[in-house]
């Protein structure tokens, strides 16, 4: 069948008088255009028929047929021409402005939809919008035109700047100027619809259009004089401004501000409430320029959340009990009280709002929050209205998590820091933190909160938020409820024993999990007396069929016993008992519930070991199972196995089990295992005969080179063996593993800790058989020499060397002889055979006095001018090392090297840092005045690699004697010469890692001046400065806390980019730039990163988020990952904040998740590079899409859906969000 004919056969249908046959056939269309839009497209005459059809159905009487003819339209407005598409817009535009009020409606709603689901590319949308906005603006200002037409037209001129806001520009008639008169129509609810859609439109408004409405409309309407129901217009549109176009409103704040709060104290609720509501705005949109009127706005939000003119109680000690009194006297009064006119309770809540905004985005004032605003708050727990009262509890919520996040320091001194200044007593100046202050609150807090969840009416919801924050309480500040035990436990037990009943289960276990937490943050003395009242409950909820009941119930014994550690008694222990094993012997029974029953078996063992020792031991048959989830069971075994002594029997069997487990295919779980294993070894009394060779097979399997932490992991193992059992483990390691090993060992891949694994292997291998060491030796020998060259690491080969000499000393000797005829004179050896020599010369000279070969010393130091560089880097390794060995014999020749030899001179600083590496304090200290001098000497050289060799010596050397040498660096901050700056730096970076406590107050009293020089006129000086700050805000973050201030500057500005460090390179026919700054700066962003982890209660995030947003846009890849992972952390520690920022935030990350643009210069490594910054975005968009309120950065949420949407990222971003 032919287009033609299919579509001529639904017009037939919608032409019918029967209205199912009508529905069905735009019911038909539809489905036809969802299948395949091209079934619509061919015959522009057939398509026009079409579409007059569809629109003749918009006036239908049915208005099932109607609203189907609507969506019919949102799906061919995708898909047809352009001068369909304005005769479409046309007809509904009559249709709006007609009188039949009906068709108005459906119009309004069909002209909705279609500007929703017009495509956001391509030509359509743009003809679309700038033939519907001017026809939009045209009915706004004709006064004809109907309120509710009115309210639907303002509707669709917010989809479209919302959805297309570069295609409504250069219009005859700017839509601000049609806006603003629509704020004084008669109709509150076309004012209000028009606030949103002129809010919507002033970003992309001309400044002077902004100019004037500030001016003629805003400012005017605040004054005194200006009526009351236009104030009311004016503080609601400030309140939208705010939150769409902050940075055009807070210039204007100190003029606007003061005016909003004289408002608040007008004699109108809604007046109150609405300046309430656009005080939170600006507080939460325009940090920097609001806070001069913090403390004003502190003190209104304190004043408008008491505000309850109808009810006539005491102060606000009896504030807390009043709505348990108000329930009563409503119950009493029955049907003649009615609250339905009170609305005080909206300010309420919007002051408790606005003060939630001031506590989540200022953490620098919590000492003042908590003086001024937590009594307030607390005083408010009893609120008559539920809703307010919920939002008070919400809003101590945030306080509590605010003060764990950044309560841990004292409050910083700002500009416009409001209260929190210490107090001074007889001249004495007493710092009042936080944490101090939240605990002298906690008796009232407690005592408040609790008369809201002790009565059995209270509502669950009540409860439930009740709960919560009493669990949040306790995970900032543990153990604080110990003195209302009884009451928490007997409030607690009421909810639990309405379980059959009323509680819903969410309750409960909102219950169950502050209970588990309260047992395990107070001491059992604290909560023992009223324990077994609350026990039977308890045990119920074990047997509860709900799962989540049942775990929680699990986690709350484990938690008991964990804290009642050893329980000796108690018949709740048996029930337990009993209930964990009917729950594991179950086959059906929860994955959660069997985990947390898994791990209360587990506490039972450690906590109880005399009552279930005497059990049957049926419970290990059930968790030591092989199929399933084995996760949970290996962590109770290895915790068992590591702190219950335990017999033979039951160590075999659960060794028997876990090697069963390590013979399954798969890496998952696999390194639990091996520690599983073991903690189950190290319990054998005596290592059972024949279980190495029952064991050696299974872990053959992965002594390979392809997973190399479970390589470790299993020479761990062997290891343990060797050294448990050393007879019977032997002959199987020779057997099964030892020829893998030395295949292995020479890997060049293996490094850190299975490296480590490898070392203690063969030092437990020459220890279990005292004649094997010299054949180890040979044959790691055999096994590098026989290895391609890319296949084969000497440094590895020589340290493996070294620990077989160190275990096994009597072969020091032979070895030392064999290594050594490689390098006299008269032997032709191959270079690698030379490099070996040295190498090995080196490991075994650190630990054995070389001083009677001194000619093996010599001819290292020979090697030093050998033509391959290999040569003459494992010739300095050499020297070094034999130097450590006896440092008074052989360090004098290096140190007269460094002062006379300009050839030599490299190596043999790092000779000397070999030395200064591996040296102990004790010993750098005899000579450390030897080394000082020639080291700084060759700091002033000009040759990178020499200062930051020199550097590294400098700083290990300064950490023997900080007070002596810390100084004499200081003196060279202010060096004339930027090479000698730059190895002070670096020396200073180096000491670090020193962590004594004596060294940090020396350093503590001039680090300041080194990172002074994060403002020196060099560029590397300035870099090596950044590098430095990093550091120090990694390891020593308490010496620079208190001198973020003056540091941040500094920092900051290295974070932009320097257009006088750009320049461009010829190279061939193109041109390249080259930005010289590029090092610094990607290093400054590394130091934000660092700051944000250990110095976050010392930033105004504010400042901190431009910053980052910046980096967003940057040139270099680099960096916009550092600044994802930035915005990754913020969502979790400073959600508030960074929420504001959304929209702000959505064109770079648009940007970055566009990919490479592919050209016929393109490669592939171009297109790896941008599908990584693409993943790189996706995590941090992911991460603020759980932050983001729905509706309040609609950019960002046009964003995400699309991404949601997106073929080729949606799956994987769906995953990262866990939808």
């Amino acid at each position: 069948m032919t287009k033609t004919y299919i579509m001529n056969g639904l017009v037939e249908k919608m032409q019918s008088p029967d209205q199912d046959f009508r529905y069905m056939g735009l019911n038909d269309l539809l489905l036809e255009i969802k299948q395949d839009p091209n079934s619509f497209l061919g015959d522009e005459a057939a398509e026009n028929k079409v579409l007059r059809q569809v629109l003749a159905l918009v006036e239908d009487k049915i208005s099932e047929v109607k609203n189907q003819a609507v969506k019919c339209l949102g799906q061919l407005v995708k898909i047809i021409r352009e001068s369909q598409m304005e005769y479409v817009v046309d007809k509904l535009i009559d249709f709006s402005a007609g009188k039949d009020e009906e068709l108005r409606d459906i119009s309004g709603l069909a002209l909705k939809t279609i500007t929703s689901e017009l495509p956001p590319e391509g030509k359509i949308a743009h003809k679309a919008c700038q033939k519907l906005t001017p026809k939009l603006l045209g009915q706004l200002q004709s006064p004809d035109t109907p309120p509710e037409t009115l309210i639907e037209t303002l509707s669709i001129l917010s989809i479209l700047i919302s959805r297309f806001p570069g295609y409504i520009v250069n219009l005859d008639v700017q839509p601000i100027q049609v806006l603003t008169p629509m704020l004084s129509h008669s109709r509150p609810a076309v004012r209000k619809r028009a606030i949103t859609t002129l809010a919507q439109f002033l970003p992309y408004s001309q400044p002077k259009d902004f100019t004037e409405l500030l001016n003629a409309y805003i400012i005017t309407g605040l004054g005194s004089s200006a009526n009351l129901e236009n104030q009311r217009t004016v503080v609601q549109l400030l309140a939208a401004v705010a939150r769409h176009s902050p940075q055009q409103i807070a210039p204007s704040l100190s003029k606007i501000v003061p005016s909003i709060l004289k408002d608040s104290q007008r004699d109108d609720e809604e007046l109150r409430e609405s300046s309430l509501q656009a005080l939170e705005a600006l507080v939460l949109r325009c940090p920097s320029e609001i806070t001069p009127f913090l403390s004003s706005i502190i003190r209104l939000g304190n004043q408008h959340i008491k505000y309850d003119p109808n009810y006539a109680g005491g102060d606000d000690d009896e504030d807390e009990e009043m709505a348990d009194e108000d329930d009563e006297d409503d119950e009493e009064l029955g049907d003649e009280y009615e609250d339905d006119e009170d609305t005080s309770y909206k300010i309420r809540r919007s002051a408790t709002k606005l003060l939630a905004a001031v506590i989540a985005t200022r953490p620098e004032l919590l000492t003042t929050l908590y003086k001024e605003v937590s009594p307030v708050l607390i005083s408010r727990f009893g609120d008559r209205e539920e809703t307010v009262r919920l939002e008070v509890w919400s809003t101590y919520g945030v306080l509590l998590t605010q003060t764990g996040v950044y309560g841990g320091t004292p409050q910083s001194n700002t500009e416009h820091t409001v209260g929190g200044k210490r107090k001074r007593e007889e001249g004495m100046e007493v710092e009042e933190t936080p944490y101090g202050l939240l605990q002298s609150q906690v008796p009232s807090l407690a005592k408040a909160l609790l008369n809201q969840i002790k009565s059995p009416k209270t509502a669950a919801p009540t409860l439930e938020a009740g709960f919560t924050l009493l669990h949040k309480l306790l995970t900032v500040l543990p153990g604080s409820l110990a003195n209302q035990s009884a009451q928490i436990i007997t409030y607690a037990k009421n909810v639990l024993s309405a379980s059959a009943r009323s509680s819903s289960a969410a309750l409960q276990v909102t219950c169950m999990s502050f209970l588990a937490l309260f047992f395990s943050k107070h001491s059992p003395a604290v909560y023992a007396p009223q324990l077994e009242s609350i026990t039977p409950f308890l045990l119920q909820g074990l047997a509860e069929k709900h799962p989540r009941i049942a775990s929680e119930a699990f986690r709350i014994f484990s938690a008991l016993l964990t804290a009642m550690q050893p329980v000796k008694s108690g018949q709740w222990v048996d029930r337990v008992y009993d209930e964990a094993v009917r729950r594991l012997s179950n086959h059906d029974t929860d994955a959660e519930v069997r985990a947390c029953a898994e791990d209360c078996i587990g506490d039972l063992w450690v906590s109880a070991t005399d009552i279930v020792k005497t059990k049957n031991r049926k419970e290990w048959e059930y968790i030591c199972r092989t199929t399933g989830r084995t996760d949970g069971a290996i962590k109770v075994v290895t915790s068992v196995a590591t702190k219950v002594e335990m017999d033979d029997a039951w160590v075999n069997g659960s060794v028997e089990w876990i090697t069963i487990l390590l013979r399954k295919s798969g890496r998952t779980g696999k390194i639990e295992a091996f520690n599983c294993l073991d903690a189950l070894l190290k319990r054998y009394s005596v290592i059972p005969a024949d279980l190495p060779a029952n064991l050696i097979p299974t872990l053959k399997v992965y002594v390979v080179p392809s997973d190399i932490l479970l390589l470790g992991a299993a020479l761990d193992i062997v290891a343990l063996l060797l050294e448990l059992s050393p007879k019977a483990t032997f002959p199987e390691v020779e057997r099964e593993i030892l020829t893998d090993v030395y295949t292995i060992a020479h890997a060049p891949l293996l490094a850190g800790l299975p490296f480590v694994s490898v070392l203690d292997f063969f030092a437990a291998l020459v220890e279990a058989d005292m004649q094997i060491a010299p054949h180890v030796v040979a044959n790691l020998v055999l096994a590098v020499e026989k290895a391609p060259k890319n296949d084969a690491s000497l440094t590895n080969v020589a340290k493996c060397v070294g620990g077989v000499v160190q275990a096994q000393r009597a072969v020091a000797a032979g070895t030392i002889a064999e290594f050594a005829r490689h390098l006299k004179p008269t032997a032709k050896p191959k270079p690698s055979q030379v490099v070996l020599s040295l190498l090995v010369m080196g490991e075994v000279g650190r630990f054995i006095d070389m001083s009677p070969q001194h000619d093996i010393f010599n001819q290292a130091i020979e090697r030093f001018t050998a033509e391959q560089e290999e040569v003459r880097t494992a010739a300095a390794f050499a020297a070094g090392n034999m130097a450590v060995g006896n440092l008074h014999h052989f360090l004098p020749v290096i140190v007269k090297m460094v002062e006379n030899d300009q050839e030599k001179r490299l190596l043999s600083l790092h000779a000397l840092k070999e030395i200064v590496t591996h040296c102990s304090h004790g010993q750098l200290e005899t000579v450390a005045d030897m080394l000082w001098t020639p080291l700084f000497e060759n700091s002033e050289n000009q040759e990178e690699t020499t200062r930051n060799v020199a550097a590294a010596c400098l700083g290990k050397l300064t950490t023997t004697h900080p007070a002596r040498y810390l100084p004499q660096l200081q003196a060279r901050i202010a060096d004339p010469t930027p090479a000698t700056r730059a190895t002070v730096l670096s020396a200073i970076r180096y000491t670090f890692a020193e962590n004594s406590s004596s060294f940090d107050e020396v350093l503590g009293t001039v680090i300041m001046d080194f990172l002074s020089l994060l403002s020196d006129s060099d560029l590397t000086v300035r870099r090596l400065a950044l590098s430095a700050l990093n550091s120090a805000a990694r390891s020593k973050a308490h010496l620079i806390r208190d001198h973020l201030p003056a540091l941040l500057p500094s920092l900051y500005k290295e974070t932009a980019v320097n257009q006088d460090l750009i320049r461009t390179v010829q190279m061939g026919p193109w041109t390249h730039k080259v930005d010289d700054g590029l090092e610094a700066r990607k290093t400054a962003y590394e130091t934000l990163y660092t700051l944000l982890d250990t110095c976050l209660s010392r930033l105004d995030l504010h400042e901190f988020l431009g910053h980052v947003t910046v980096g967003l846009a940057d040139d270099s890849d680099e960096v916009k990952v550092i600044c994802h992972m930035m915005l990754f952390r913020l969502a979790q520690v400073a959600p508030t904040a960074t929420a504001q920022r959304l929209d702000a935030l959505t064109p770079p990350l648009e940007k970055s998740m566009k990919g490479a643009t592919v050209t016929k210069d393109t490669v592939k490594q171009d297109i790896e590079r941008a599908a990584e910054l693409q993943r790189s975005t996706l995590r941090a968009v992911a991460a603020l899409s759980k932050i983001s309120q729905p509706g309040a950065s609609p950019k960002f949420d046009a964003f995400v859906a699309a991404t949601q949407k997106s073929p080729e990222w949606g799956i994987e971003f769906r995953e990262l969000v866990g939808a």
